[in-house]
């Protein structure tokens, strides 16, 4: 496939995955229609888990300007499907209205939701009316209940704040952004890598969460803080780093180590390479086109194993197909819906290298190849 055909090919594959949580939670029967045979004591919170973490993905293309034709017409069609979404979610009166009051859970995706708002200012943010506003800062208001662990849940505290900034509300709690910001310069280990707190995990954290959220606010709130604006080339200079290696970990055949916590959320380990992709931080030895071929090989890959989907079109947990064994006690099929943060690079422009590149071989398939690749290197 070409750089184009590729393209359509991943705008259709998140459409596929994303259109019935939209249209479901827009016409407020998303509760009425989201499978919870799966870990159904977690049901409670499935809604908001995968509205939010789909919203997450698509935001980016919802935020794009500059489309034409087809394309286009989807882009606006989708960014209206959203706020009617939110709206659907946080309106007290509506029967899909979320749970964002409970402690634990809620935090976690009311931080991806406002992630979404946080990528997507213009199409997304600016354009709910005043009463949508109110209800949505009420609603990510309730998540401070919850008192986050020395983990990557800070950063989600840290989120729900950005979101509030960015929604101008002058309440905004800068301790929290300020918090989960120097507890990870801290928790810092080496060539690209933090700590999930204190402890080093092998596990993808730090694509699912870390190191997009971490550097997203520091981004945010690097004109209003001095402090942020110095530490945001060290912040990209290591997600430079780890984007290099998710990509020198996908194999010639489009597999991927199967390594640690929540590995069902397929292809949204590869978070941090889609978002280094879309705001162009990729290492210049890393060309984008070689990164599209690589996604499009893990995409593809995951989503031709029939069970994926169920017959309705919902993710079923797993990686190749239906594999539930492969699930914490923690997710439930709303959880699953992170793997639409691979899809990021949809809010480039066709015209953007990463799209318009030639095909390339991506690392290890060269390597495989009998290539003459030149060796890795360690973060110094």
């Amino acid at each position: 496939m070409s750089g184009i055909e590729q393209r359509k090919y991943w705008l259709d594959t998140m459409l596929r995955i994303g259109t019935p949580v939209l249209e479901a939670l827009a016409a407020r029967r998303l509760k009425e229609q989201l499978p919870k045979e799966f870990h159904s004591e977690r049901s409670q919170f499935a809604h908001l888990e995968a509205f939010a973490r789909l919203a997450c993905g698509m935001a980016p293309w919802l935020e794009l300007q500059g489309l034409e034709g087809e394309e286009e017409r989807l882009r606006a069609c989708y960014a209206g499907l959203l706020l009617e979404a939110i709206d659907a979610a946080v309106d007290p009166q509506s029967p899909d209205y979320m749970e964002f009051k409970t402690e634990g859970q809620p935090l976690v995706d009311a931080a991806f939701l406002a992630h979404a708002l946080v990528r997507a200012p213009k199409a997304v943010t600016d354009r709910l009316d005043a009463r949508v506003k109110g209800n949505l800062i009420v609603a990510l208001k309730q998540t401070r209940r919850t008192a986050p662990s020395g983990s990557n849940w800070l950063l989600f505290s840290a989120m729900v704040e950005a979101a509030l900034y960015s929604l101008g509300d002058p309440e905004y709690d800068r301790m929290r952004v300020g918090y989960a910001v120097h507890m990870f310069m801290d928790w810092y280990k080496g060539d690209g890598v933090y700590g999930d707190g204190k402890d080093f995990h092998w596990d993808y954290y730090n694509s699912f969460v870390i190191q997009p959220m971490l550097l997203d606010v520091v981004t945010l709130f690097e004109q209003e803080n001095e402090e942020y604006a110095r530490l945001r080339p060290l912040v990209l200079q290591r997600a430079q780093r780890y984007a290099s290696v998710l990509e020198r970990s996908i194999a010639p055949d489009g597999t991927y180590p199967f390594l640690g916590r929540s590995i069902v959320y397929r292809f949204g380990a590869f978070q941090l390479l889609s978002q280094a992709a879309l705001q162009h931080f990729l290492e210049d030895s890393l060309p984008p086109a070689q990164v599209r071929c690589a996604l499009t090989a893990v995409i593809n890959r995951i989503m031709q194993y029939p069970g994926t989907l169920d017959e309705n079109g919902w993710l079923q947990p797993g990686i190749y197909g239906y594999q539930p064994e492969l699930a914490e006690s923690y997710i439930n099929t709303g959880s699953l819906y992170l793997c639409a943060a691979v899809f990021l690079p949809l809010g480039l422009l066709p015209a953007d290298p990463f799209w318009s590149g030639e095909d390339m071989k991506w690392t290890a398939r060269r390597i495989a190849d009998g290539e003459n690749v030149m060796r890795d290197h360690a973060l110094e």
